[in-house]
């Protein structure tokens, strides 16, 4: 065992595993793409964007709607209230890395 996992195991820490590849760049896409209105609401909107951390760790979207992967998938491509649709900007690849680092809970 190396001087840090010996360290992490004493200390009682928990080391959070890695990304994925697939979950990388999801992260990546969230980044460039989501996080200035999911995150950081650089547009100014009035109405917040709801927060997407943990967004499959709950039983319901923000809308009620089921949280599912084809219910997250509809809503991004499609769009939903304010939200434009992303239909022609994800390819099917792009939106399963999306949804594979949102069920991280966007570590």
């Amino acid at each position: 065992m190396g001087i840090v996992a010996g360290t992490a195991l004493l200390s009682g820490c928990r080391s959070t595993p890695a990304l994925t590849v697939q979950q990388a760049d999801g992260k990546h896409l969230y980044a460039v793409r989501c996080a200035h209105c999911h995150d950081d609401n650089d547009l100014a909107l009035k109405k917040i964007p709801p927060d997407l951390h943990g967004v499959f760790k709950r039983s319901a979207l923000p809308s009620g709607a089921p949280a599912t992967d084809a219910e997250v998938r509809r809503v991004v491509l499609a769009g939903k209230g304010m939200m434009p649709g992303f239909a022609g900007r994800f390819t099917q690849e792009q939106m399963t890395e999306l949804l594979a680092y949102l069920h991280t809970g966007l570590r």
